[in-house]
Formats: structure tokens, C-alpha cells, sequence
């Protein structure tokens, strides 16, 4: 038994497909009444200059919690359960400020990159829009998302609204190595220092070998210029790891032999263990998964065929499985990735599941091509124990009861 989940091979072997099997599970009516609509009858809006969501889907919003103490110190998290595909809009990115998000005139930032190298430079964007620049889709997770996970009580909220604070966009920009290179390293540089532009001028250590490997300056976000919250007119990417290092508003490169042992990586991003330790420059975000559909808030309301929808992500490369549980973990099902599978990347999973209208669990789990499999919670919280506030990564189970409500639990 498995739940009801239908592996996709079940449809090639009868010689149909799942949306035609959800098709024929349904009853089809044919009516001709009200078949013109209001809007058929005249002429619709003229032209704009920037395109914005239609006014029904006014609900599909960033959800903001701000420091009521300090205003520009605070959060966002993306809808993801409303939400299809791999690809963040711009608008629904999720933020992290820490004072505020700065109004920068590009035509007065510069960037800094000095330190422990021969040549110290300085570039303006009009200098740096003339190199030569790279596409990359990649995630970007706050280190602090799903950190609700730790507490005793499973918090009720909508799904995007608590495992929100991570997103993926196609990012453009200039390979770091090429400007790192230019300035001619001394050997005794191993670290980064980057500092970002805002008034907070926060700033994180990153290893030269990272920074020399994968990491690339941003300058545009989905085709279109990034965005003031999300780092305009430049930005740090480091892909695969936590969103703490993926400096906005990118200023200043310090290159040095240690790390500079900021705010962010000592009172924070550091936690104790049960065995008295403390966990330091977890930099990488290991393999995840979440359900997005069904998730808190949906209602199934009848018996029959769904498709469970969700997304899974790695920063150690490619997801190369995700399996889902539709009786509490009892039995697993493979479902069907999205092509194409990116390194460091939302994957989107999806798989047909029958409903019997019992009350059930549903769970995934996912699996990266390092081998690594996501934990159930029980596993994490007996490595990392309770005192956790970052990285967590544990299984999240959705109970669906006989009445189709939906909602969070521990399982």
C-alpha cells in the first residue's frame, strides 16, 4: 500500500496520462448560457508602460513581520503556496534589512576591492556593464527560514508564510574571479570581507575559494534590473549557500587571511550542540523539500484523484530524488521532477495521489546528488538539539483529516 499515491508509471502502463485521468474523474458539462461576459462587450484597458498581477490575484503577496523598535529591520517571505514553477517573480522575492532598504544612485556607487592584493581597484557600473556576464538560476535561502521548526508546537500558518524566506531567480552578472584576478592576489589572501552599502553597512566573511569557484556579481534579476530590496544596482550571489553571505547593495571586498568574526558569524549563525560545541560557518543549506498543494489552508473537498504539488532544493548541487509519503512516512512513492533539474536550484515535484477521504499525513523527503537525504525532525533535533535557530531542514508533515482541512503537525 501506498497511500493512494499513483507513481506516473501506472499511467504510461494503461496508455493514459495523469491529467487525463484527473479529467475523467470528473463529471463534464456543456452550457451555452453566459457564455458572453461583461468584458466581451467593450473594449479593454489601453497599454502600460510596466506590466502588474491582475487585481484578483491580489491575495499573492509578501507577507512582512518588521522590528516595531527599529522599522527598517525585518523580514519577508514568498508565497510560496501560491505559486507554480521554479521561478520567484521579482515583486514576491523574499527581503531580509536590517536598516532599511537604502535608495542608491548607480551613478555614484562604486565597488571597492582591496586588502591583500598588489593592485587595489575601484569600479563604477558604467565600468562593470562593459564585462562580460554569466546567467545562472540559483536559490537564495535565508539561514533563518523554517526556523518556527524548532519550537515544541507546530506553528499554523500558510506554508510560504513559515518556509518562505528562501527564492530562486535566473541571476546575470559578472564572474567574480575575473575582478579578484585583476586586482593580482597576495598568497596569504584566504578570505572575503563583503560589506553591503545600506545603512546597517553589514558585513560577512566568505572563503577565497568559494569566492573564486561559483560566485558572481549581480546586476540583473529575471531579465530586469535588480530591484532596491533585493540589492540594486548590484549584488553578491554565492550560490548554494545562506543568504546571510549574498551581500546586497554590494560595496566593498576586503581581502584578507581570516575572517573578520562579525555580528553574523558569532552572536549569530553560531549554535550551540547538545554536546556543549558550537556550530560555526554552516554555510552550506542542505537538501530540502515542502509541499506546497495541498498545504495548510487548502480544503479537498471530495474523494478522487489530486495532484500533490511542492518544491525541493539543494546547496550541496542537483536534487536527484524526492519521495513522498501519503500515510505518515509508512511507505514512499518517487515523484516526477520538473525538467530542467538545476544544481542549487528549486526542483518542482509533483505526483497524482487518489484520496479516499481518510484522515492521513503527507510527507517528503529529499535526496541530493551527494547523497545527502533530508531528516525527519526527530533526527535533526537529536544531532542539533533544541537550541537551534538556523538551518533547519527537517521533513514538514501536512495532516489531512476525513473533512479535507489541512494543517501542520509533527510527525
Amino acid at each position: 500500500m501506498t497511500g493512494g499515491l499513483l507513481d506516473r508509471r501506472f499511467f504510461l502502463k494503461k496508455g493514459i496520462t495523469f491529467s487525463v485521468a484527473v479529467l475523467a474523474s470528473e463529471p463534464l458539462h456543456a452550457s451555452t448560457e453566459n457564455y458572453r461576459q461583461p468584458w466581451m462587450e467593450k473594449p479593454g484597458e489601453p497599454f502600460s508602460n510596466y506590466g502588474q498581477p491582475s487585481a484578483h490575484e491580489k491575495e499573492t503577496i509578501r507577507w512582512t513581520m518588521g522590528n516595531s523598535m527599529a522599522k527598517g529591520n525585518g523580514v519577508s517571505w514568498t508565497p510560496l503556496h501560491d505559486l507554480e514553477g521554479t521561478i520567484t517573480p521579482n515583486g514576491l522575492h523574499f527581503e531580509r534589512h536590517h536598516n532599511g532598504v537604502p535608495q542608491i544612485d548607480p551613478q555614484k556607487h562604486q565597488l571597492l576591492i582591496h586588502g591583500v592584493v598588489k593592485k587595489p581597484l575601484i569600479f563604477d557600473m558604467d565600468v562593470l556593464l562593459r564585462y562580460p556576464m554569466v546567467s545562472r538560476q540559483c536559490f537564495i535561502e535565508c539561514g533563518g527560514n523554517s526556523n518556527t521548526g524548532w519550537r515544541d508546537e507546530p506553528i499554523q500558518t500558510a506554508a510560504g508564510y513559515f518556509h518562505g524566506m528562501v527564492s530562486c531567480s535566473e541571476w546575470t552578472g559578472i564572474p567574480l574571479k575575473i575582478l579578484l584576478n585583476k586586482t593580482i592576489l597576495e598568497e596569504s589572501a584566504k578570505w572575503v570581507i563583503a560589506e553591503g552599502g545600506d545603512a546597517s553597512m553589514m558585513n560577512v566573511s566568505i572563503p577565497l575559494e568559494k569566492m573564486m569557484d561559483d560566485c558572481f556579481l549581480a546586476i540583473y534579476q529575471n531579465g530586469e534590473r535588480i530591484r532596491p530590496e533585493n540589492g540594486y544596482p548590484l549584488r553578491l550571489i554565492v550560490p548554494g549557500w545562506e543568504g546571510v553571505v549574498n551581500v546586497k547593495w554590494l560595496r566593498r571586498l576586503h581581502l584578507c587571511n581570516t575572517p573578520t568574526m562579525a555580528r553574523n558569524e558569532t552572536s549569530k549563525y553560531t549554535e550551540l550542540l547538545p554536546s556543549g560545541k558550537a556550530r560555526q560557518f554552516t554555510f552550506v543549506m542542505e537538501a530540502k523539500s515542502l509541499i506546497t498543494n495541498p498545504s495548510y489552508g487548502y480544503q479537498l473537498d471530495k474523494k478522487g484523484i489530486y495532484q500533490i504539488s511542492g518544491l525541493a532544493w539543494s546547496g550541496r548541487g542537483e536534487i536527484v530524488k524526492v519521495e513522498v509519503s501519503a500515510d505518515g512516512g509508512k511507505t514512499w512513492v518517487e515523484a516526477e521532477l520538473q525538467q530542467p533539474v538545476l544544481s542549487k536550484c528549486f526542483t518542482r515535484f509533483r505526483i497524482p495521489w487518489n484520496w479516499n477521504g481518510e484522515s492521513t499525513i503527507l510527507k517528503s523527503r529529499a535526496t541530493d546528488e551527494t547523497g545527502y537525504v533530508q531528516p525527519e525532525r526527530k533526527e535533526l533535533i537529536a544531532e542539533r538539539g533544541k537550541h537551534g535557530y538556523f538551518h533547519y531542514n527537517g521533513i514538514v508533515s501536512w495532516e489531512i483529516t476525513s473533512k479535507g482541512v489541512v494543517s501542520h503537525v509533527y510527525a
